[in-house]
């Protein structure tokens, strides 16, 4: 009995040992849990995710759109990624808007180039300058300075009359069109501006104005429903796209600039070049962004090295991510802000 007991006990034992090496080995055996974030790949001139997760292999190219009142409404600058206005002759401005991570299929009404234009768009790797002619000066100026020029009037194909406006506010485009235009060109730009999704701190603003002149007077409202910045003129006439939507902005940069006009002519009423200097050069900047005003400074190398913007300490003032209009200035013109009301707690007397 003692030895049947025995054989059973060391049975016992020899099992439970087995049982806990086994688990031991498994144990051993589990590899260890690891976590792989993927960073989101972002559009260069936006920020924000690339269509599909994919940056299109492509450059940037820019469309000059007309801003006189017979222009509007316009086409396609709901689909540019960066859009700047620009002062021309006349006290009216005119836009040029920079298409890469999104497609428009009405871009317009497409007019003439001006000298500006060379500074603008030599930041953007030398994008492509769709537009309508222009004077010979500022032709020669954009051939010399190795933007591809993308004169439409060049190429028939590359732009359509619609038939339900009158010249020269007729003339449109898309960026199919325009990317046919640069069939052998697949890089993508750099990005001009850094992002960030953290609310700076500056001063709470409702709007504001930039009242370029009677013919541009620009009114941004905050709307914090849609976290962007609404277009209007004169104060209260919204500023629609074609089609329906309001033009908006997820930021907004004042860029103030010094102007001079001459030395060409611009058009048949004797209205001079607006001319600016847009590089090796510096000037005060107001940012918008979170319905937030960020004070500080712009400053720009050589042509071919984007705009540089900081704040009152020296730190370069991040974008929130999305479209971003860029307001090129006059230092004669006149800004004002409209600062958010001031909220107080009063603690109620016991």
């Amino acid at each position: 009995m003692k030895n049947g007991r025995l054989v059973a006990a060391t049975s016992i034992l020899a099992s439970s040992a087995l049982l806990l090496g086994a688990c031991s080995s498994s144990s051993k055996a589990q590899p260890k849990k690891t976590t792989t974030t993927m960073k989101a790949v972002t559009c260069p001139l936006t920020g924000l995710p690339a269509p599909m997760g994919k940056v299109p292999q492509r450059p940037a190219v820019s469309a000059k759109i007309d801003n006189y009142s017979a222009a509007r409404p316009q086409s396609g600058l709901d689909a540019a990624n960066i859009i700047f206005e620009e002062p021309v002759e006349g006290g009216i401005t005119r836009f040029n808007a920079f298409f890469q991570c999104q497609d428009a299929p009405k871009v317009g009404p497409i007019r003439s180039a001006r000298q500006i234009d060379i500074g603008i768009n030599s930041m953007f790797n030398n994008a492509g300058l769709a537009h309508i002619g222009g004077i010979q000066p500022v032709l020669q100026n954009i051939t010399n300075s190795g933007i591809p020029n993308l004169d439409l009037g060049n190429y028939g194909n590359s732009f359509i009359r619609d038939n339900s406006r009158y010249a020269p506010y007729n003339a449109y485009t898309s960026t199919d069109q325009l990317y046919a235009l640069v069939p052998n060109q697949h890089t993508p730009p750099s990005p001009v501006f850094t992002y960030s999704t953290a609310t700076p701190s500056g001063t709470a603003v409702t709007s504001f104005n930039a009242n370029f002149s009677f013919e541009a007077n620009v009114t941004w409202n905050w709307d914090s429903g849609s976290g962007t910045w609404l277009r209007f003129y004169n104060g209260n006439q919204p500023d629609m796209i074609l089609g329906g939507g309001q033009n908006n902005a997820v930021n907004v940069i004042v860029q103030t600039i010094h102007t001079t006009l001459g030395p060409w002519v611009e058009n048949s009423g004797g209205g001079l070049e607006v001319q600016a200097q847009l590089s090796n050069t510096s000037g005060p900047v107001k940012i918008f962004r979170n319905g937030i005003e960020i004070d500080g400074t712009w400053s720009r190398g050589n042509a071919n090295t984007p705009t540089v913007f900081k704040d009152a300490k020296g730190k370069v003032i991040d974008m929130a991510p999305g479209r971003t209009w860029v307001e090129l200035f006059p230092d004669t013109s006149v800004l004002t802000v409209t600062a958010a009301p001031v909220t107080t707690t009063t603690a109620k007397k016991k």
